[in-house]
């Protein structure tokens, strides 16, 4: 157990503002795509954290100028990307967004990253990119891209059932491939699919034509990207936490910087708090919710917001009725077994969670923190702050690695005791 924290108890209703870091998923992409223009380029609101870190050190890595103030990297000019060494950690981001802009690079770039990372899907998007005239040892991590200075590009039919990332990774660099990039999804519905219009308006932002035919079929026509100034809005998942906490306790939390339009999934955590009978109320300060005076239970479909899965069952395990989630069977092979993980910790306190064939069935019961067993995070940033959520309502939970916040949200713990004191 490397980093146990004792989270802390509400003894009422929990209120106050708060303020979140950057998103993530917004900021790595901006990342990529500054790197891709050939610079100079700005991403302000990055937020301070090891995917942000890894992500800079893997461009950096490829030869990109990278310098970095507070919030806010700077991306020098430069002439294309070098052969290196990239460590991804356990950053889905970087393991799938890297590659395909490997891909340009002029030598080997050699892919690795945490254990748990090596058992992460990979081969979608390689076995994509060798189909598009990549040279690639290896169908997961650790493996080389051999590049080459360029791809040549076409059309590419995937299965990306188990991630959209894998679609994300291949659009962002597709626009520097020599003929441009077609995907085609063939199989179960793609999850997350916000995440990939985020990436799909990101890149017509700089600049990039790119056309949607449906739900599985993507087009992006060749030619530059244009070098442009980033600015990144809160990351709305990290904030859905801080939300369910006034849910869970009857409190008031406010979210300030909440974004009037978003592709971020974490705006879904409104519907799904609303149906667990809280107020929202939205405002020129941010984002409120006000919570009930009993948690009611819901039934939802995170399929497009999975993301959102430990935060949702945190909240299900204290409701007043039997939950359910469904539409998240990918979410097995996220940063942990995210369903067998939260059925696991939940149980462990007493409480009834059953795994079903899409997500996870949460019956009311009471729960008691076992003074001998913290609750397991799995090196998992959301699984550490699900642990934190039901702290609220049952004294002595403890969380045995706080220290996986850091991957998106480093100054966690000391925000949640600010507000929960």
């Amino acid at each position: 157990m490397s980093d146990v924290w004792q989270a802390p108890p509400a003894d009422g209703p929990v209120e106050g503002r708060v303020e979140v870091p950057g998103s993530k998923s917004v900021t790595n992409r901006a990342l990529l795509l500054a790197a891709l223009s050939g610079g100079p380029a700005t991403v302000t609101g990055a937020p301070a954290s090891r995917d942000t870190a890894l992500m800079t050190g893997a461009l950096s890595a490829l030869g990109v100028p990278v310098e970095i103030d507070g919030t806010r990297v700077a991306i020098g000019a430069h002439d294309g990307l070098h052969g290196g060494a990239v460590h991804c950690g356990l950053a889905g981001t970087v393991m799938r967004f890297v590659p395909p802009a490997a891909t340009l690079a002029t030598g080997d770039v050699v892919f690795d990253g945490d254990p748990r990372a090596r058992e992460r899907p990979m081969s979608v998007v390689l076995d994509a990119l060798r189909g598009l005239g990549a040279e690639i040892d290896g169908s997961a991590l650790p493996f080389t891209v051999h590049g080459t200075g360029g791809l040549p590009g076409g059309e590419v039919v995937v299965d990306a059932s188990a991630s959209s990332q894998f679609v994300s990774g291949l659009l962002l660099s597709g626009a520097r491939f020599d003929k441009g990039l077609v995907v085609r999804h063939e199989g179960p519905p793609v999850p997350s699919l916000p995440h990939i219009e985020m990436t799909v308006d990101m890149l017509r932002t700089a600049g990039v034509a790119v056309e949607v035919d449906g739900p599985d079929t993507w087009r992006v026509a060749p030619g530059p990207i244009t070098a442009r100034d980033w600015v990144v809005e809160p990351d709305l998942s990290n904030a859905a936490v801080f939300l369910a906490a006034a849910a869970i306790t009857g409190g008031r939390v406010t979210v300030a910087g909440w974004p009037a339009e978003s592709t971020q999934p974490g705006t879904e955590i409104l519907a799904v708090l609303e149906q667990a009978g809280a107020t929202i109320e939205p405002g020129p300060d941010g984002m409120t919710v006000i919570g009930p005076d009993v948690l009611s239970p819901v039934d939802v479909d995170l399929h497009d917001a999975s993301e959102l899965t430990p935060t949702v069952a945190a909240l299900a395990a204290l409701a007043d009725g039997t939950s359910r989630i469904r539409g998240v069977a990918h979410i097995r092979g996220h940063e942990t077994d995210r369903l067998a993980a939260l059925a696991t910790e939940i149980t462990a306190l007493g409480g009834v969670a059953v795994e079903t064939e899409d997500g996870l069935e949460i019956h009311p019961a009471p729960l008691r923190a076992d003074p001998a067993r913290p609750w397991r995070a799995y090196a998992d940033h959301r699984m550490a702050t699900a642990g934190a959520l039901i702290g609220l309502a049952v004294p002595g939970v403890a969380v045995d690695d706080i220290g996986a916040t850091a991957k998106t949200f480093p100054d966690f713990p000391a925000q949640w005791a600010a507000l929960v004191g």
